[in-house]
C-alpha cells in the first residue's frame, strides 16, 4: 500500500510541474491610466505632437484638452492592434513633491521622477528609465566675452560630487554634447576638476570680471547652481544664484533623435551654438562637436535619463523607449474588467 501512495504521489507532483503557471496578470482591455506630469502648457488648443507632451499618436487620440490642467487621449480604434487601455488622463503643471504622494495614495499611476526624487521613493518602486537623454549644460551669456573667466568657471565645477550627492548617481557625467551610448566618443572629452589652473585664470581677471550671475531654467536645477557657486568660490570667483538676466544660466536640452548628427544639431541650436557643419562620419562628428565646445561658450555638465514611477496595478512591459518616448499601447491595469 506504501508503494503505491509512492507511485501516486509520484504522478501527481509530474502532473503539478507539467501543467504551465497560472500568470498572475494577464492582459485585460479597459481602464484609464493615471499620469501625472510637470510640463504646465497653457496654449488654448493642445500642442502639437512633440511640444511639450511626449507623443502618443497612432496608439491614442486626443479627446479633451484643458489648457494648463489636463489632457485625455483615447484608445485609437484604428490603430493596428487596438490598446488594452480605453484611455490615458495626463494632468499638468504636478510639482515633483505631490506626484510622489499621488503614487503613493494611488492617485496616479505614473508620475515623472527627478534623479534627486528616487532616493525619496520607497524601496522597490518600480520604475522606468530611458537611456541619458537630457543634457544638462552651462551657457554663457554673449556679454560674458573674456574666455579666461569661462574657462575657470568651467574647470571649478565638481561634477562628480554633485553626480554622487545630487543626483544620486542617476546618468552620467560628461563634458560632451552627445551621451556616450549615442556618439562614442563623449569620453575623449575632459571632466576633470583643475583647481590651481582655475585660480590662475581668475588670479589674471580684474576684479569685476569675477563676479558673475548664474540663473536656471528649472527649480530642480537649483540645487545643482548652489553646488556650481560653491565650487567657483574655490576657484576665486564671485557666482550669486538666481539672477532672471544672469550671465551664465545652468539648462536643460532634450536629444530628440537617435541620429548623432540630428542630435546634435538639435543640442547645438537648443543650447544656442549655432548650426554644425554636416558631419558623414565618426570622426567629422567629433570634429565639428570640438569645434562647438572650443571657447568654453557652453559647459556641459551631465547626460541624465527619464525617470518615471510607476503604481502596483500597471501591467505589461515599460512604457517608454530608449530615447524616453511613450509607448502605452501594450499596457494593461491589474484588476479591471477582462
Amino acid at each position: 500500500m506504501e508503494r503505491m501512495w509512492s507511485r501516486w504521489f509520484a504522478v501527481l507532483s509530474a502532473l503539478v510541474i507539467a501543467m504551465p503557471a497560472a500568470p498572475r496578470s494577464r492582459p485585460r482591455y479597459g481602464g484609464t491610466l493615471r499620469v501625472e506630469v510637470r510640463a504646465d502648457i497653457e496654449t488654448a488648443d493642445p500642442p502639437a505632437s512633440g511640444r511639450g507632451l511626449p507623443d502618443l499618436a497612432g496608439e491614442f487620440t486626443i479627446t479633451r484638452w484643458e489648457a494648463g490642467r489636463r489632457a485625455v487621449y483615447s484608445a485609437n480604434e484604428g490603430a493596428a492592434g487596438r490598446p488594452f487601455l480605453d484611455s490615458v488622463e495626463i494632468q499638468l503643471a504636478r510639482p515633483f513633491r505631490e506626484q510622489a504622494i499621488d503614487l503613493d495614495l494611488g492617485r496616479a499611476d505614473v508620475v515623472e521622477f527627478g534623479p534627486n526624487e528616487l532616493r525619496r521613493a520607497p524601496a522597490g518602486r518600480k520604475t522606468w528609465t530611458s537611456a541619458p537623454v537630457h543634457i544638462v549644460a552651462l551657457v554663457f551669456a554673449a556679454r560674458v566675452t573674456d574666455e579666461r573667466v569661462r574657462e575657470a568657471l568651467a574647470l571649478s565645477v565638481d561634477r562628480s560630487a554633485i553626480h554622487n550627492v545630487l543626483l544620486q548617481r542617476q546618468g552620467e557625467i560628461s563634458g560632451a554634447l552627445l551621451p556616450q551610448w549615442l556618439s562614442g566618443y563623449a569620453f575623449l572629452f575632459s571632466t576633470a576638476v583643475d583647481l590651481p589652473k582655475a585660480r590662475s585664470l581668475a588670479a589674471g581677471l580684474a576684479p569685476a570680471a569675477r563676479v558673475l550671475s548664474l540663473g536656471f531654467d528649472d527649480a530642480r536645477l537649483r540645487p545643482i547652481a548652489d553646488r556650481v557657486a560653491l565650487n567657483a568660490r574655490d576657484a576665486g570667483l564671485a557666482v550669486s544664484v538666481g539672477a532672471s538676466n544672469a550671465d551664465v544660466r545652468l539648462v536643460e536640452a532634450r536629444i530628440e533623435s537617435a541620429d548623432p548628427a540630428r542630435a546634435l544639431s538639435g543640442v547645438a541650436k537648443a543650447l544656442s551654438l549655432g548650426e554644425p557643419a554636416h558631419a558623414d562620419s565618426p570622426e567629422s562628428l567629433y570634429a565639428f562637436e570640438r569645434a562647438l565646445l572650443d571657447g568654453y561658450r557652453a559647459v556641459p555638465l551631465f547626460h541624465l535619463p527619464d525617470v518615471y514611477g510607476v503604481g502596483a496595478r500597471v501591467k505589461g512591459p515599460p512604457g517608454i523607449t530608449s530615447l524616453g518616448e511613450w509607448r502605452f499601447g501594450d499596457l494593461w491595469l491589474e484588476g479591471n474588467r477582462p
